[in-house]
């Protein structure tokens, strides 16, 4: 295990060399896709063409048209979950929907507001929008200033992006639950750290996602915090999802990342860190294109009544 050795660490220009894949991949999309709008009428993700043959099997809840794939599933919540999770069961059957989690997570618009309820997995085939919540957990000197950075190594049984590297506190949110309510609930399961813990985290930002990736589209709002950790307080994960957790300098950490060693979303995560603690400077080429997936401020702690 590392032991973080504190020293100052001064406003770098490009501390990590090109390609820093997970700032092109969050943009790359190359497949064609055809949007999906929901009876109301919601636009609220889309599906690749090459797809829609085998939407064609539900031609009284599946209007297919050349703008637009539309969906009426009926006007009451519970038809439109039980008939869109029929579809998706099919879809599953047939290969099209993988990495299955028996997760519900919301059909998020733009702004957050969720207007039905699908499996987890299936959004990717979707095209909707999920809600992310991850943590950078961080050590400084003496003066206050980030030196090393908590690295975690997902386990290998993981679903998806089995053994690359990730945040202290990485996971989506599920339906029901605010980014910030999330982060509370991953934080013992994947770190070990108690409420009182992880209550001090501070929000930072949120990277927009809208890439394609094997499962499908990934739409993304990345909701970034950071957590301020003494130096010896060691996670420990809890829930078998994580290989290790090590400390480490944060150049070496934005090395990695710059490399392709971190998931997408860990990458930009720690990116976002960076800039905004002035490791990486405001006006450095990777804070410049980080700054064109910023979407706002991420969301915190609920107001206290």
């Amino acid at each position: 295990m590392r032991r973080p050795t504190l020293r100052a660490m001064s406003i770098a220009k490009s501390p990590c060399p090109t390609p820093w894949p997970a700032l092109r991949a969050a943009r790359h999309t190359v497949v064609p896709r055809r949007p999906v709008i929901l009876h109301g009428p919601v636009a609220v993700g889309s599906v690749a063409e090459a797809h829609l043959p085998a939407l064609a099997a539900w031609p009284q809840w599946i209007a297919i048209n050349p703008e637009a794939v539309t969906l009426d599933f009926g006007p009451a919540p519970d038809a439109i979950a039980s008939r869109w999770a029929t579809v998706n069961e099919a879809l599953r059957a047939q290969g099209l929907i993988v990495a299955w989690r028996d997760e519900p997570y919301g059909v998020w618009d733009e702004q957050e507001l969720s207007h039905a309820t699908i499996e987890r997995a299936a959004s990717r085939f979707w095209g909707t929008l999920t809600l992310g919540a991850h943590c950078n957990g961080y050590v400084v000197d003496a003066m206050g200033r980030p030196t090393h950075i908590w690295v975690a190594k997902r386990s290998l049984d993981k679903p998806t992006d089995p053994g690359m590297l990730d945040n202290l506190i990485g996971g989506g949110v599920p339906l029901g639950q605010s980014p910030w309510e999330a982060l509370q609930r991953e934080a013992f399961e994947e770190a070990g750290l108690t409420p009182a813990e992880i209550a001090l985290a501070t929000p930072g930002r949120i990277i927009e996602l809208h890439c394609d990736i094997p499962e499908g589209m990934q739409r993304e709002h990345l909701h970034v915090y950071d957590l301020r950790l003494p130096a010896g307080r060691t996670p420990q994960n809890q829930d078998g999802e994580v290989a290790w957790h090590q400390c480490w300098p944060v150049a070496e950490a934005l090395a990695a990342a710059a490399e392709g060693r971190f998931t997408t979303d860990a990458a930009l995560a720690t990116l976002d860190f960076a800039v905004r603690h002035g490791v990486v400077a405001g006006d450095d080429p990777l804070a410049v294109a980080l700054e064109t997936l910023v979407a706002g401020a991420a969301t915190g702690a609920p107001a206290a009544r």
